[in-house]
């Protein structure tokens, strides 16, 4: 997990959040937010709401009494306890890319298979830099889609030890989860959240019945629920920042709202996924200064109204390769997400094509930029010793630090030592085989997957796990 040690930057000044804060208020009030759950409608009902069909039409101060409910820091518990992060405040914990039917290695882009998804696992388990393998690195299209959630499931709960997500295609999916998670851990399942989700809005402004079924499951068994508005200015949300910025709001504090009326003080998340699109050909458009700004501006705001925040960036891009566009456009979702104080990251690692592919090269790249960034957004220490006067005195005028005292005694440590880049002059690179970023990141993936090592589970779990997954198999129909 990172600990930002820096300050947040903040652009939006405090007549902007005031502005945006009306924008958001005369939405839910004015116009209102589809839900398409019954249940939904009349807990809104029930606690004084106005509700005309399906379309909730709020009191602004009603959805500020239920946000004030949920807790601003919470601990999400995992399977091996020293792995439990602490989601708010200055922590930021990382998850790799999500959802992709599509995976590529090389020059090969295929279909993703449940060994793809199985290698994701096993990577962000190794890898210190990812605190989660979320729910879905990769989507297993070689497994029936009723019954796919249960092999995911298995897998992130056999293949990890670390917290995870549980699935939220459906109502169905999201029970499978949790009665999953109480085989694994006991009745702590009922005490604390060991399983987060992320509900997506349908923007604009629609929860539909899928995502609100899932709600009310996670909900109820009081896990972690990452409300996020999925907003591509120009297609679900108006073409200009503070409008998106509004609209985004809007959707998810009345999310919140509901989740805090099924089960007051449930940790909730406050998401975000905000970028453009490209107004020539129609397509998402990732990595622009567009993103940047939406980010910042989206983690000041969940900040403004005391949540955590689950940024839309990650090392988002639209390029078809692990290319420079990949690389500067990555650095451009992933920075300002940190130094926005993201408290969850997700995509951080693997994301390509628009979040179509997940990429085992640029997983490993993404991972380099991932420590690069850990390392930038620690505090600098200043201190006598940091002024190095005695390597001063020692090699004095016109010599040369390399063998001074100060030096031997820090080499090892003084600086950062790349992951995936190299240092290396043309003459050794040439011998070395003369391997570009890509290449070397593709035979760190094997170095990382030869040295996983399954962590530890009961074999009785373990059994208890499969004829669980083995029996609803059956039931679904698969």
């Amino acid at each position: 997990m990172i600990v930002n040690g820096l300050p947040h930057l903040e652009i939006l000044s405090e007549d902007a959040v005031q502005t945006i804060d009306r924008g958001w208020r005369r939405l839910v009030s004015e116009i209102g937010v589809q839900f398409l759950d019954p249940r939904a409608l009349e807990a809104f009902r029930a606690a004084g709401q106005r509700v005309e069909e399906d379309v909730v039409l709020f009191d602004p101060a009603f959805i500020d009494e239920q946000v004030a409910l949920a807790p601003p820091v919470f601990t999400l518990h995992a399977r091996n306890p020293s792995r439990d992060l602490v989601i708010g405040g200055a922590n930021a914990a990382c998850c790799p890319v999500q959802g992709p039917p599509f995976v590529r290695r090389g020059v090969e882009r295929r279909d993703a298979t449940l060994a793809d998804f199985s290698n994701f696992c096993r990577l962000s388990q190794t890898l210190d830099e990812i605190d989660t393998a979320g729910g879905a690195p990769c989507e297993p299209g070689d497994r029936p889609l009723d019954s796919r959630h249960l092999d995911m499931q298995l897998e992130l709960l056999t293949a990890t030890d670390k917290p995870y997500m549980g699935s939220q295609v459906s109502e169905v999916a999201a029970r499978d989860s949790v009665a999953l998670a109480r085989i694994a851990v006991g009745d702590a399942v009922d005490a604390h959240p060991y399983l987060y989700t992320v509900i997506n809005v349908n923007s604009p402004l629609r929860y539909d019945e899928r995502m609100l079924g899932a709600l009310f499951v996670y909900a109820e068994a009081g896990q972690a629920v990452v409300v996020t508005p999925f907003l591509l200015m120009g297609a679900m949300a108006p073409v200009t920042i503070p409008a998106a910025l509004a609209q985004q709001l809007a959707e998810a504090l009345a999310g919140i709202a509901l989740v805090q009326l099924i089960r007051p003080g449930c940790p909730v998340v406050l998401g975000s996924f905000l970028s453009n699109t490209d107004m020539q050909n129609g397509s998402p458009g990732f990595g622009g200064p567009e993103s940047f700004l939406g980010l910042l501006c989206s983690g000041q705001l969940a900040r403004h109204y005391g949540l955590p925040w689950r940024s839309g960036g990650g090392a988002l891009t639209s390029s078809p390769l692990p290319d420079a566009q990949a690389a500067y456009e990555g650095m451009n979702t992933m920075l300002p997400a940190l130094l926005g104080g993201a408290n969850l990251v997700l995509h951080v690692a693997g994301w390509l094509e628009g979040g179509l592919v997940a990429d085992y090269e640029k997983f490993m790249l993404d991972i380099e930029m991932l420590r690069v960034l850990k390392e930038e957004l620690r505090p600098l220490d200043v201190d006598d010793a940091s002024l190095a006067y005695d390597a001063h005195a020692e090699v004095r005028h016109g010599g040369h630090f390399l063998g001074a005292v100060h030096t031997l005694e820090r080499f090892r440590h003084c600086f950062y030592r790349p992951l995936v880049s190299t240092t290396a002059n043309f003459e050794r690179w040439t011998r070395d085989g003369a391997l570009d970023a890509r290449a070397r990141a593709s035979l760190l993936v094997d170095e990382v997957l030869a040295r996983y090592e399954p962590p530890p589970l009961d074999d009785a779990v373990r059994a208890e796990l499969r004829e669980y997954v083995d029996r609803r198999r059956t039931e679904l129909g698969d």
